[in-house]
């Protein structure tokens, strides 16, 4: 608990060791130095404590860790009265659906994190295998998996931690939606067979409907379409390592407005 609050503490402590602190905690902010912080927050102590203490520190771990967020809480609400005694989010919500209600919710949604490092391992080692190997695009990781609403006036205590939570997660789940964008297309652009699926999918994969042959079509419809899209002369202009996007990713409609403008 002790180790949790205080590193907490540190993180709130860098920025203000000038220049230096000011990069360094502006590069714990995104990915890869956001991935450390997450890591000691998260998976690491109990994985050390497992393997010392077995099944008990495991335990102890999660225990502590939850207590050294309450008190990281708490003293970050006692330094910030101001906004404490503002407008909140926890208050409106606990309003909304009932203090209890609200809190278990959050809780429950912490569950989800050992689904989130799960698919941030994905993103990290298996993924970045497929751009040598079959040239789906490469992505600067610190795009998409970085914090920044500890920057908000008056988010403070309870209504950052969890903020900062799904700042993370969002990150996290869009940089691997996108990358699973170019896995579908690349490897079946084929319209499922259900309207309804295809209509709860398509914000997260547009190809839906802007490519993928028909539920009725043919393989020669689906290797016509690979070949339009994939082909050497669909993607002759196309960055190496970015040579096989989804059909609607934005380097392929910058190519087209550089060929555009050329004629």
């Amino acid at each position: 608990m002790v180790s949790i609050a205080g590193f907490a503490g540190l993180l709130h402590l860098i920025p203000r060791l000038g220049a230096a602190g000011t990069r360094l905690g502006a590069w714990l902010c995104r990915a890869p130095g956001l991935d450390l912080v997450v890591s000691l927050f998260t998976w690491i102590p109990p994985t050390v404590l497992g393997i010392v203490f077995g099944w008990r520190g495991v335990v102890g771990s999660i225990i502590g860790q939850v207590l050294g967020m309450l008190v990281w809480m708490f003293a970050h609400e006692l330094a910030n009265r101001t906004h404490v005694n503002g407008p909140r989010i926890v208050s409106f919500l606990n309003r909304t659906v009932g203090r209890l209600n609200n809190h278990v919710a959050l809780w429950v949604t912490a569950l989800a994190v050992p689904v989130f490092i799960i698919l941030r391992v994905a993103e990290l080692c298996v993924y970045p295998i497929l751009t040598p190997l079959v040239g789906l695009p490469r992505y600067r990781h610190a795009d998409w998996v970085n914090v920044s609403r500890q920057k908000f006036n008056g988010l403070v205590g309870h209504d950052l931690i969890w903020c900062l939570y799904c700042d993370w997660m969002t990150g996290v789940y869009s940089l691997g939606a996108e990358m699973l964008r170019n896995v579908e297309s690349f490897w079946c652009p084929i319209r499922f067979a259900s309207g309804k699926k295809c209509d709860n999918c398509k914000l997260d994969f547009p190809d839906i409907h802007g490519g993928w042959v028909a539920p009725d079509g043919t393989m020669g419809d689906v290797v016509a379409t690979l070949e339009e899209m994939y082909g050497a002369p669909a993607t002759a202009g196309l960055p190496r390592d970015q040579r096989h996007p989804w059909f609607g990713h934005p380097v392929r409609m910058t190519v087209e407005r550089k060929a555009t403008n050329a004629t």
